[in-house]
C-alpha cells in the first residue's frame, strides 16, 4: 500500500505548528500536522501566560513579535474569533541606577529596530500601574503596542481556521523515525503509520532536539521547567505587563498582568534552572513568587490564587530560537528552541516559515533568520529573556 504524501509535514501542534500549518495552507500547500496529543496545543501552549511583546534586544525577535502583535491584534475583525486579545502593553521598571541605565541604552537599540517603547518617570510610571512601590522606584520602559491573549482561545482559532484551509492532523501519533534519502527527507513514521512529505518542519517543542536527531541532527535544545499561576478576577487595577527584573533568592526575574477578564497572571524564572520535564506544581513556587509580588505591589495581597500549573521552556544556549534549513537534509527544516516564547512568537513565524518553504524569502526576512541561524555559535544571550 502507497504511503499518503504531502507537501509538508509539521511535527508538533503547538504554538508554532497550527500557525505555521495554517500560513502554508494558506500558500496553497498540502499540510499534514503529526502529534502525540489528543488535540491542539496541548504541550506547553495551554502553560502559556499569555503575553505577547515585541519588547526584545534582537531584531530578529522584534520583527517577528511585531507581526505576531498584528495578527493577534487584529484576527477577531478578520476572522470574527474573540480570542482574549488585550492591548496592555508591556512595561520593566527600574530600582536601582544601573537598572535604569540598561533599559535606556536598550531603548536606543530597540528604536533603532522600529520598536514603540518609551520611558516614564516614575509618577508617571505610578499612574500607569496604581499601587506599584515607589521605594527607590527610578522610573520604567513601556511599550504600549504590546499585549496579551489566552492561548486557549488564540490556539482554537487557528486550528479551526487551519481546517478550512484543509490542514490535516493526526492525534495521538508519535514519530518513531524520519526517512532520507540523497541528502533529503522524504516522509516520517510514526507508531501508527508511515507519510511522504517533500518539506518536513520540526516544531516539535520539547521533543524537538529527539526529533531533530532521527535525521542525524543535533541541536542545543532542552526543557527549562517554571511554573505560573491564576487569580480569581478582581475590577481592573493595573495596565501594564509589569516585569521586575531584579533577581531573589533562588530567582531571577518575574512577572504578572491582569487580563481581560481581570484575572492576575505571574510567573517566575528560577535560578539555578530546574531542567528537565516534570509537570507536577511544587510547594517552591508560591511562597517564592508571592512574597516578591506583594512587595512589588502591596495591593496584590488580599488576591485569591485559583491554580498553579508547571511547564517547560524549550531553552537554547543563548535563548534565541532555532530556525532555518538542515545542512544534511536542506528541506527538513527546524523551528524549535523558542524559550518560552512560543506563543508570541508563532503567528509571525509562522509567515516566515511559509516563505522559507516556497522560497519567497524577502530581504528582511534574511536578516530575521541570521538572529535564529541553526548553527551559530550560541554565544551571547538575549537582554529581555
Amino acid at each position: 500500500m502507497s504511503r499518503p504524501n504531502y507537501d509538508v509535514i509539521v511535527i508538533g501542534a503547538g504554538s508554532v505548528g497550527v500557525p505555521a500549518a495554517l500560513a502554508l495552507a494558506g500558500q496553497g500547500l498540502s499540510v499534514l500536522v503529526l502529534d502525540e496529543h489528543p488535540s491542539p496545543g496541548q504541550g506547553n501552549n495551554k502553560k502559556a501566560i499569555g503575553g505577547i511583546r515585541a519588547t526584545h534586544s534582537d531584531f530578529g525577535k522584534i520583527r517577528v513579535c511585531q507581526r505576531s502583535i498584528e495578527i493577534f491584534a487584529g484576527w477577531e475583525a478578520e476572522h470574527g474569533d474573540d480570542i482574549g486579545w488585550l492591548s496592555n502593553g508591556y512595561s520593566y521598571p527600574a530600582y536601582s541606577e544601573a537598572d535604569e541605565r540598561k533599559l535606556k541604552a536598550l531603548m536606543t537599540v530597540q528604536h533603532q529596530f522600529g520598536l514603540d517603547i518609551c520611558w516614564l518617570t516614575a509618577d508617571e510610571y505610578a499612574e500607569l500601574a496604581p499601587g506599584i512601590s515607589r521605594d527607590g522606584l527610578r522610573g520604567s520602559t513601556y511599550s504600549p503596542g504590546d499585549g496579551s491573549a489566552s492561548p486557549l482561545l488564540a490556539m482554537g482559532a487557528f486550528y479551526f481556521k487551519s481546517l478550512d484551509r484543509g490542514v490535516v492532523y493526526r492525534f495521538g501519533e508519535t514519530v518513531t523515525g524520519i526517512t532520507t534519502a540523497a541528502g533529503r527527507v522524504t516522509g516520517v513514521v510514526t507508531d501508527r503509520g508511515a507519510y511522504g512529505c517533500d518539506c518536513l518542519i520540526n516544531a516539535a517543542g520539547n521533543h524537538a532536539r529527539a526529533v531533530a536527531e532521527m535525521a542525524g541532527e543535533s541541536f542545543p535544545v532542552r526543557s527549562d521547567c517554571h511554573e505560573a499561576a491564576i487569580t480569581e478576577p478582581v475590577a481592573r487595577f493595573c495596565g501594564p505587563m509589569i516585569v521586575d527584573m531584579r533577581a531573589g533568592e533562588n530567582s531571577l526575574n518575574y512577572y504578572f498582568y491582569q487580563n481581560r477578564e481581570g484575572q492576575v497572571v505571574f510567573c517566575i524564572t528560577p535560578h539555578p534552572p530546574i531542567w528537565g520535564e516534570d509537570n507536577a506544581s511544587t510547594s517552591v513556587f508560591f511562597p517564592q513568587v508571592a512574597r516578591r509580588m506583594v512587595s512589588l505591589y502591596p495591593r496584590l495581597a488580599n488576591l485569591k490564587v485559583r491554580r498553579s500549573w508547571r511547564g517547560q521552556y524549550p531553552m537554547t544556549p543563548d535563548a534565541f530560537p532555532i530556525v532555518g534549513r538542515t545542512r544534511s537534509c536542506p528541506n527538513f527544516i527546524q523551528a524549535i528552541g523558542m524559550c518560552g516564547q512560543g506563543f508570541m512568537l508563532g503567528p509571525g513565524l509562522s509567515e516566515l516559515l511559509a516563505r522559507l518553504v516556497t522560497d519567497t524569502l524577502t530581504e528582511e526576512d534574511a536578516r530575521i533568520l541570521e538572529s535564529f541561524e541553526p548553527y551559530r555559535e550560541f554565544t551571547g544571550t538575549e537582554a529581555f529573556q
